[in-house]
């Protein structure tokens, strides 16, 4: 009498699984990227990443807002040798498209390179002062 599909392997079910001496085993990441779908166009996931990502525009201060940083930076310039406490927000242009982000950086000054026109941070943050748009002593 001939066995059945179960029955004919059914020594081999309970075996121990082999776990190999001299390879270790294979990382779960690695496995899965096994059965990762097939890209058949290399970076096109990235390209659509760029174009969705938003950037603002620079907003354009007028006279009094310029002169009224301006009289800030100066407070600032008299009290670095106390490493005052500010807070600055500025405009970080993108490297790959027009526009930027605004960031606002809290920490103490340290330094203000006047040839550069950079204020340096103590944590070397460093900030070009032409893209300030709000500076606040703490």
């Amino acid at each position: 009498m001939s066995k059945t599909g179960a029955e004919r392997y059914e020594d081999l079910l309970y075996l121990p699984h082999h776990r190999s001496l001299r390879h270790p085993p294979m990382p779960r990441q690695n496995r899965a990227a096994q059965f990762a779908p097939f890209a058949a166009l290399t970076g096109h996931g990235d390209a659509i990443a760029e174009t969705a990502r938003l950037t603002q525009p620079r907003a354009a201060l007028d006279e009094g807002v310029i002169a009224e940083l301006d009289a800030r930076i100066g407070q600032l310039r008299a009290r670095i040798g106390t490493r005052p406490a500010v807070e600055i927000t500025y405009f970080v242009p993108d490297e790959k498209k027009t526009g930027g982000a605004y960031v606002t950086v809290r920490g103490r000054a340290c330094k203000i390179r006047e040839q550069e026109k950079q204020i340096v941070f103590e944590d070397n943050t460093v900030i070009p002062v032409e893209q300030i748009m709000a500076l606040r002593l703490l």
